[in-house]
């Protein structure tokens, strides 16, 4: 695995390359305190998670994600943040964010959280989502074979060119897709269907 962490905190970052290099020893890690050394290190360094502060000297708001995500679009991008208001989690997710993790989250759920990003899953703060029993999409979503893979790759963040790409299918027919798929949450954007399946314990996401 390899991992661009963005942080200008120097400390708190190398703390976070020591706690998961113990968890994924096989891990490369290349470091990066703003916007600008992230970008200059994507040009030689392809990684497989980003993990980026919101907080960046050289950027506001979302700008790193947004930036970091269109060059890395093959890695999964994790905000770490001390801002875990609901509408900065909201807004990240819908920039492309895999996931989100508040700053003072415990080593333990941190690294389990990254683990679940990696394979696919949603991380979002425990204090964001109160789960249920772990259930599987069938139980709970209603949703078809195809709808389900559709979903998937929602939760992936990507966005539908490359669900049309993926799944070889029309942009129709996935706008058509996520209408219905929408219809059955009970939501109305990309957003509040990933918190939706979060919130009702889907496991195999």
């Amino acid at each position: 695995m390899r991992v661009l962490l963005v942080d200008d905190h120097i400390v708190l970052r190398d703390a976070l390359v020591l706690l998961l290099t113990q968890r994924f020893p096989q891990a490369s890690f290349r470091c990066a305190s703003t916007l600008a050394q992230a970008r200059d290190a994507l040009a030689t360094f392809i990684p497989d998670l980003l993990l980026i502060d919101l907080s960046l000297p050289d950027s506001q708001g979302l700008e790193a994600l947004l930036v970091l995500h269109e060059m890395a679009p093959q890695a999964r991008a994790v905000v770490v943040s001390a801002d875990d208001r609901s509408e900065t989690i909201y807004a990240a997710l819908d920039a492309g964010a895999a996931g989100f993790l508040h700053k003072a989250t415990d080593s333990v759920e941190f690294v389990e959280a990254l683990q679940s990003v990696m394979e696919g899953h949603v991380a979002l703060p425990s204090s964001f989502v109160e789960r249920p029993a772990a259930v599987s999409a069938s139980d709970v979503l209603g949703l078809s074979p195809r709808q389900w893979e559709v979903l998937k790759l929602v939760l992936q963040g990507k966005p539908n060119k490359l669900i049309c790409r993926d799944l070889d299918l029309s942009a129709s027919t996935v706008k058509t897709h996520l209408s219905e798929i929408y219809q059955r949450l009970g939501v109305r954007s990309r957003t509040q269907a990933i918190v939706e399946v979060v919130r009702r314990g889907v496991k195999d996401v």
